[in-house]
């Protein structure tokens, strides 16, 4: 298999750091047709295909990237680095860390990793209809196996799981993460026993009724529009794990999901995926068809879903004002319910299975079930066949329940069958910086006054002009100077939880 060539005879190096940026860049893009035709429309016999189609795409993107000519142009750049623009500087620098990410990895093995994800999502979504961990376990195990190569291979100092979670939040360590989550649970966990002891019950008129599928779709659309959604540049459709997909900056999909009787999940799913999107979306358009017209780590990136779902979505004021959405469309069904009660029904803690069904404060808890597991796992002392019982036993010791099945413990997630070990500290640290975000944003301007008003193109503004317009030409440590001031402080959101639920269930 031979790479995606071009004339490179007459081209300087950054013309053909552009060239390579453009070949990358529609690889890319076919990939994440691929990906959004299997977890949407695919007809279930396509997955054979599909694979192997991935297996291609992929030594062609190894191809064209992992090449003496393509190491010279980088060493060339390098050596003339002062001369470069900033973009290019970024460009350079996203190009350095992807070769050396992929060059260590034999082609075979690269190309191949790529057909497995597709096999291993496609057992993963089997096995989790039919509560059957077996199904997956096999293919569980191959990712697994391809990750402790793949960290080998990149052979890096410290512990081997710094490598995986180095792939989704730059310079994140297990000592860092350690450091984040004693934090967070010395916060969390007594606040959820204050919580429990305080007897304070909330009445939720959205638990034993019905919500129609047809009026929730339209609800989610509606939200869309109210949050800056640009149709024009997305769509949305439905999936088994809902998901924000950016085929390029006027090209992003998203996800959710709907159940009768579970309307808040399909809720706090569109308002998720959304706040990726409109990250996708805003992105300034000099960076044009690249590979830095994204998200520039996927701890930012969660923060911009967050901030959405939760600092906003989950908010008193979000409640007040958009509630007449939902009762426009369910007068029966929500009966004499007010705002207040249905903020409080959306705030309302208390131990779940589910980690995307979580409340805002027990969420950390499931992200830190994942994080120990995942670390175990790259310590070597857990394997596949290990997981559904080691998942029950820390769900029983953090939030005192036990799974009655796999289909709503281990086998809940998409994450492991796509190879994204590593990944899920970024929700938490999502959470984190969301909460500084909205402190400084809050110095600019009023933001539950915007909400009140029906203003959010204020908050989506102030966003993209702070993070969005970057794409990934800046570090998380960077993002967060130039739109807070400071550099990250997880007490921004030890005391926003602090705050919210000690009012939300009178604890003093």
């Amino acid at each position: 298999m031979t790479s995606i060539t071009t004339h490179t005879k007459d081209l300087t190096p950054i013309e053909q750091l552009e060239k390579l940026d453009q070949s990358l860049s529609a690889l890319g893009f076919s990939e994440a047709l691929i990906f959004w035709d299997s977890a949407t429309l695919a007809p279930k016999n396509a997955v054979n295909g599909r694979s192997q189609t991935l297996v291609h795409l992929s030594e062609f993107y190894y191809n064209t990237l992992v090449s003496p000519r393509i190491q010279q142009v980088l060493d060339d750049l390098e050596t003339h680095k002062n001369d470069l623009s900033d973009l290019e500087k970024s460009k350079l620098q996203f190009f350095k860390e992807e070769y050396d990410k992929v060059a260590c990895v034999p082609v075979d093995e690269y190309a191949a990793f790529k057909g497995l994800q597709a096999l291993s999502s496609d057992a993963w979504e089997e096995a989790k209809e039919k509560n059957d961990f077996t199904i997956f376990e096999p293919y569980l195990q191959k990712v697994i196996d391809f990750q402790r190569k793949y960290i080998e291979y990149r052979n890096k100092d410290g512990h081997p799981y710094d490598t995986l979670l180095q792939d989704y939040e730059r310079d994140l360590t297990v000592e860092i993460a350690d450091q984040f989550f004693d934090q967070l649970r010395a916060v969390v966990v007594p606040l959820v026993q204050k919580i429990k002891d305080s007897g304070v019950t909330v009445h939720s008129p959205f638990e034993g009724v019905k919500y129609d599928v047809k009026n929730q779709k339209r609800l989610s659309d509606l939200l869309l529009e109210k949050l800056g959604f640009n149709n024009d540049s997305g769509i949305i459709a439905e999936s088994v794990h809902p998901f924000t997909m950016n085929i390029t900056k006027d090209d992003v999909r998203i996800t959710t999901h709907y159940y009768e009787d579970n309307i808040l999940s399909s809720i706090y799913s569109t308002i998720h995926e959304c706040g990726h999107a409109l990250y996708e979306q805003d992105i300034d358009v000099a960076l044009g068809f690249s590979r830095l017209a994204t998200g520039t780590t996927m701890g930012i990136h969660e923060s911009q879903s967050r901030i959405y779902e939760n600092n906003i979505g989950r908010s008193r004021v979000f409640w007040e004002t958009y509630f007449p959405l939902l009762q426009d469309l369910y007068k029966d069904q929500l009966g004499d319910a007010t705002p207040e009660i249905c903020y409080k029904a959306s705030n309302y803690v208390r131990p779940t299975l589910i980690r995307i069904e979580a409340d805002e404060l027990t969420y950390a808890l499931h992200i830190m079930i994942r994080y120990e597991l995942e670390k175990q796992i790259f310590e070597g002392k857990l394997n596949a066949k290990d997981l559904p019982s080691a998942w029950n036993e820390l769900y029983q010791n953090y939030l005192g329940i036990t799974p009655d099945s796999d289909a709503k413990g281990v086998l809940q997630d998409v994450h492991w069958s796509e190879g994204l070990f590593g990944y899920f500290p970024s929700y938490a640290l999502g959470s984190a910086y969301a909460a500084q975000f909205e402190v400084a944003m809050n110095r600019d301007f009023d933001v539950n006054k915007a909400i009140a008003d029906d203003q959010l193109i204020l908050i989506k503004n102030w966003l993209a002009d702070k993070i969005h317009k970057y794409g990934s030409t800046k570090t998380p440590e960077e993002i967060l100077l130039i739109a807070t001031g400071e550099p990250f402080n997880p007490k921004y959101f030890t005391d926003y939880l602090l705050k919210k639920y000690s009012n939300l269930y009178n604890l003093g």
